[in-house]
């Protein structure tokens, strides 16, 4: 079979390479899936980079995401069979032709669904409906993102506006505004005018913001909880353009605030399976009703990586780049 490899760290277009591996055989509650689509997430590279939370052996497989369907069953498996739809979101190697995963923690997709859609249902649109019911937001209360054009944050807004959640969108081009009102989201603010805290203030008529999401990194970590109400929380989410958050201690202090960090790698496990079955329901149903969109910025043969990784990198791409094996 097909399988995308790196023999070594670093630069995706350069170090991913198409070999041939033998077929897996599934062990003991293990199922073999055939991939229909898999997609390019930041930490997929990270981690061929060698520079994510988690560092696989060399030479080392690739990708985490997939939809695939059921090709072969291990003993103990009965809830799935041959010819399945089923998605997973924490299956590294997911990049081949057919891989190997845990039998237990596969979604059965309806036919409703479409395969660009399901096949990256879980990692992105999962960690973000798991972020939403991490910040422990009511209906009518505010939060406060950045990066919010990207993918993370326009499900985010999506999902936040089909709860009855209040989401205001920071992004540092005037650009990005109208981009996210293309896609029906409004409350966006871009940090490059002078006046984006007044413009701030005008969208949430002064009501205090709760909750705040920091995505990108240094000062822009400092903007997110300058306009927290006390008491608020800000959520460190990830680290786009910087390692480090550069924040106010006047901010911390006088906000009793609080900084906690959201890692879905660990977060997500903890969930009881009946919250985790509610809430992949609940992404099912908000794709089925048009609520949340996961569009699509391009697919490609496994074969064209290097393409594939350049598309995935282009600046103000909208969607997920997907890959064919």
């Amino acid at each position: 079979m097909r399988a995308l490899i790196h023999q070594t760290f670093g630069d995706p277009e350069q170090v991913l390479r198409i070999e041939d591996r033998p077929l897996p055989e599934p062990g003991a509650g293990q199922v073999r899936l055939r991939t229909v689509l898999s997609p390019i997430h930041n930490h997929d590279l990270w981690t061929v980079r060698g520079t994510y939370g988690f560092t696989p052996e060399l030479p080392a497989a690739s990708g985490t995401e997939a939809l695939g369907v059921v090709d072969a069953i291990g003993d103990g498996v009965d809830n799935l069979v041959i010819g399945q739809r089923v998605a997973t979101g924490g299956t590294f190697g997911a990049w081949s032709e057919y891989f190997l995963a845990n039998a237990a923690g596969l979604i059965a997709v309806p036919d409703s669904l479409s395969d660009e859609s399901a096949a990256q249902l879980v990692s992105m649109p999962f960690s973000t409906i798991a972020l939403l019911r991490f910040l422990d937001v009511e209906p009518g209360q505010w939060i406060v993102q950045n990066a919010a054009n990207g993918a993370v944050g326009r499900m985010l807004a999506q999902l936040g506006a089909a709860r009855g959640v209040r989401v205001l969108g920071l992004v540092r081009r005037g650009a990005g505004v109208e981009e996210l009102r293309a896609q029906g989201i409004e409350d966006v603010v871009a940090t490059d005018q002078d006046d984006w805290r007044e413009q701030v203030a005008h969208i949430t008529g002064g009501a205090p913001i709760v909750a705040g999401v920091d995505s990108v990194g240094g000062s822009s970590a400092g903007d997110v909880l300058s306009l927290l109400a006390e008491g608020g929380t800000l959520v460190a989410f990830g680290a786009m353009n910087s390692p480090t958050m550069e924040i106010a201690s006047s901010d911390v202090i006088f906000k009793q605030a609080t900084v906690k960090g959201f890692w879905g790698s660990k977060v997500i496990p903890q969930l009881d399976p009946s919250v985790r079955g509610e809430l992949f329901g609940e992404l099912i149903q908000r794709v089925g009703d048009g609520s949340l969109t996961l569009p699509v910025a391009g697919t490609f043969d496994a074969g064209d990586i290097r393409a594939a990784v350049q598309a995935s990198n282009t600046p103000g791409r909208v969607g997920k780049v997907l890959l064919r094996f």
